[in-house]
């Protein structure tokens, strides 16, 4: 019996798999925004940005008058899925929340 050669199988290569290393682009940080509404207490979003946030009285206030006068303010950065968690918290205690990225 004489031995067999085999050749290699041949692979396929797309233009991505050229490269021998991808570099992810690095994730751009999502954002929480709290939007001014005409139903809650100013008193009230401060006490929520105090008790989930644990924000001193003094930054949940400057947060709430963003709120308030600006019509809405930034309460938290952070990945995808944290600032998912925050938003509904946020609807959880009545407010209205958007995520974005920050860009």
């Amino acid at each position: 019996m004489g031995t067999v050669s085999v050749a290699p199988a041949e692979i396929e290569r797309t233009e991505s798999s050229e490269a021998p290393f991808e570099v992810p682009e690095p994730d751009v940080p999502w954002v929480t925004l709290v939007h001014n509404d005409p139903v809650n207490l100013m008193s009230y979003v401060t006490y929520v940005f105090q008790t989930y946030f644990g924000y001193s009285k003094n930054k949940a206030t400057e947060l709430m008058k963003d709120v308030h006068y600006k019509g809405r303010a930034v309460v938290s950065s952070g990945t995808r899925e944290e600032m998912e968690r925050d938003v509904q918290a946020m609807h959880g205690y009545g407010l209205w929340a958007t995520m974005s990225q920050d860009r």
